[in-house]
């Protein structure tokens, strides 16, 4: 029952929560900056495949856990020019399939919130990026304000239920510093026109200390 409830009802949901227009704003914030060998941590459905600019990228690793996620991501990806230089790979990011000091840029956007073991994921994340090389970040997580944060830690529980594992209570900059990396740039805000318990986000990037 849990795999039909994630295949019809999670992953359409996830699907389209994520490519709302305030959270592809956000996206469009970092994605373009990738260059080089790219990981991008979670890919989805291939919602952040049009956000890179191809002639900085080299190759594109596409990581997913979810096969019908991969599956949507392969459609969004036939015929597109980055098709050639894209390998998927059904995998989380607790364990990447690839070889340490490999990658120039890691893409992690709104996906720490629901990885069950996000610091294996950063520790997998800096394993393989390459000496110099950086994590750009886009996620939502745990307000500043008392109130809002009040309110997600009582939420949080159907929240997760229903959003396949969502967090409303996690702090990117935190799971970042606490995991060996250090802040290059790092901005927050609420989004526009979002209810704040879901919608306070931090952008930027990070290289490991």
């Amino acid at each position: 029952m849990s795999g039909l409830w994630d295949r019809f009802v999670v992953e359409p949901l996830v699907s389209c929560a994520c490519t709302s227009k305030p959270i592809m704003q956000q996206r469009e914030k970092v994605v373009p900056q990738a260059e080089g060998v790219v990981l991008e941590v979670g890919c989805g459905a291939g919602t952040n495949f049009d956000l890179y600019d191809q002639s900085k990228v080299k190759q594109l690793h596409a990581l997913e856990p979810a096969l019908g996620m991969i599956k949507r991501a392969r459609k969004v990806m036939a015929g597109h020019d980055l098709e050639a230089h894209t390998q998927f790979h059904l995998a989380g990011a607790e364990a990447v399939p690839l070889e340490d000091n490999s990658v120039d840029t890691a893409v992690v956007t709104f996906v720490l919130c629901t990885i069950p073991d996000w610091q294996a994921s950063l520790t997998e994340v800096r394993r393989v990026l390459k000496p110099g090389g950086r994590m750009l970040f886009s996620e939502h997580g745990r307000a500043p304000d008392a109130g809002v944060a009040k309110w997600q830690r009582r939420i949080e529980p159907m929240w997760k239920f229903m959003a396949g594992g969502c967090h409303l209570t996690r702090d990117t900059a935190d799971m970042l510093t606490s995991s060996g990396y250090e802040l290059e740039t790092h901005e927050t805000m609420y989004l526009p026109g979002t209810p704040k318990i879901a919608g306070f986000v931090a952008w930027g990037s990070a290289r490991a200390a």
